[in-house]
């Protein structure tokens, strides 16, 4: 069954009944720095019942972020006219949807999805880009969404080193609101669940951070 983020303006606002159909199902608001520290999860339902503007926009700042979990619309039928191309998204739900076509757009939003090259390097490291998932000699490490793409990043760049304002700009996207001590924050926190491997991501000082395929300890 999928885990499930649901995107809304409203932190109250009711939410689709997934459970019922063995889904998980965790909100957050339409805010950008909740997106930082978002769960891990198998696909994207951003609800666009109450303000469409700021939904539209919430849309747009998941593509520049590289969002690439599935995204799904809960929309009322009224509002299917403002839909096209530039929301980025898979499908969506109507809020009159029965539970059957619930489970089924869901299948199929979740089935279509592609690539996921499993990479693994000298350390131990594997990541696959199709569950989301990083794992260090078999343990698997409990990441956040941002903190996944940090790692991703640098994992398909090694030893190449990128300074706070092109991680900033590369991974979270240029309408991120935030500045770029949210890098050391991410970083610290990636290398606090890398354990005994925390060498793995090396800090170049006066520059910014690099992946250290060797696993070696830097300045």
């Amino acid at each position: 069954m999928a885990s499930v983020l649901f995107i809304s303006a409203a932190s109250d606002a009711p939410v689709p009944q997934l459970e019922i159909l063995g889904h998980s199902i965790r909100q957050i608001d339409m805010d950008p720095a909740q997106l930082a520290a978002a769960p891990r999860h198998d696909l994207t339902v951003l609800d666009c019942r109450g303000n469409l503007l700021q939904a539209k926009s919430m849309a747009r700042i998941l593509q520049a972020a590289g969002w690439q979990i599935p995204i799904m619309l809960w929309i009322e039928e009224s509002a299917l006219a403002a839909m096209n191309s530039e929301w980025g998204l898979r499908d969506f739900l109507l809020t009159s949807a029965s539970i059957a076509e619930i489970d089924v757009r869901i299948k199929l939003a979740l089935g279509s999805q592609t690539g996921g090259v499993t990479v693994k390097n000298k350390t131990g490291l594997v990541i696959d880009e199709v569950s989301y998932t990083a794992k260090i000699n078999g343990r698997t490490l409990d990441l956040t969404y941002k903190e996944f793409e940090l790692l991703r990043h640098l994992n398909d760049n090694p030893g190449r080193v990128f300074s706070r304002e092109q991680l900033l700009s590369e991974v979270w996207g240029y309408d991120y609101f935030g500045g770029t001590r949210t890098v050391d924050v991410h970083v610290r926190r990636l290398r606090a669940k890398l354990g005994e491997h925390e060498s793995l991501i090396g800090t170049v000082r006066n520059v910014g951070y690099r992946l250290n395929p060797e696993g070696t300890v830097e300045d």
